[in-house]
């Protein structure tokens, strides 16, 4: 018996992309049409907003929360969140979730780990670079975590928000984001995280000056392995990430 996976979206387009690579992995592994349950839950993202830029992530914990506790009674077994950004929030001490869910900056990690590399660019929202997430997930398998310089994290961040999130892709934005990767190379990174689930939409393999570690796919992938039965439940429940978190 498959297990019932949950989405907690808390991004538009991150969710969407989480949802359909879901299926996709389905239709490539069991067959035309197939794939385990899924139910998504989305509270709108403009509500979290005043409170990240208040710095609450305690607030947003609360909001995640909720989708949680719906999820589990829409018969979820165990959640995925494709917003990297959320996890800070997600991380933030307080009562256990309702499901317990992957952690995208682990599963990330992991696979870096496996594909050799040492030195991972890391590609986000602000609070994301700013944030102790990914150093701290990569730093835990031996592997140094490079962020742009402060120029080009105001640009990706600008492009997130002002364009990404909306679903809105130009060639531009593409070419500055390859740019900045560029960059990431020559000060010794050999792979970038795209870690905001809206990148992928935007810059694809074929695009990167680097191998890309695409958090949403990624994601989506662990996400089935876990709900076929190919790999352990998760346990982590929210909170600070021990060894339980690992995917």
């Amino acid at each position: 018996m498959w297990s019932h996976l949950g989405i907690l979206a808390h991004s538009t387009e991150g969710a969407a992309l989480s949802f359909l690579s879901f299926c996709q992995e389905g239709f490539r592994r069991l067959g035309r049409h197939d794939h385990p349950d899924i139910t998504l839950d989305y509270i709108p993202f403009g509500r979290s907003m005043p409170a990240w830029d208040a710095g609450d992530h305690d607030a947003v914990r609360r909001t995640l929360a909720v989708s949680a506790e719906r999820l589990a009674r829409a018969g979820a077994g165990f959640f995925i969140c494709p917003d990297n950004t959320a996890h800070l929030a997600l991380e933030r001490p307080g009562d256990d979730l309702a499901l317990p869910g992957l952690h995208i900056a682990e599963v990330l990690a992991d696979q870096a780990a496996r594909d050799g590399r040492t030195r991972v660019g890391v590609l986000g929202t602000s609070y994301t670079m700013d944030g102790p997430i990914y150093p701290r997930a990569l730093a835990a398998r031996g592997l140094a975590a490079e962020l742009p310089d402060p120029e080009d994290r105001r640009t990706i961040h600008e492009i997130i928000f002002t364009e990404l999130v909306n679903g809105v892709i130009t060639d531009s934005s593409r070419r500055a984001y390859v740019r900045v990767i560029e960059r990431l190379a020559e000060r010794g990174c050999d792979a970038v995280a795209l870690a905001c689930t809206e990148i992928p939409i935007l810059v694809t393999p074929a695009d990167s000056p680097l191998p890309t570690l695409d958090s949403t796919r990624l994601l989506s992938a662990a996400a089935f392995d876990v709900a076929t039965g190919d790999t352990p439940f998760p346990t982590w429940r929210g909170g600070p990430v021990g060894a339980e978190a690992s995917a």
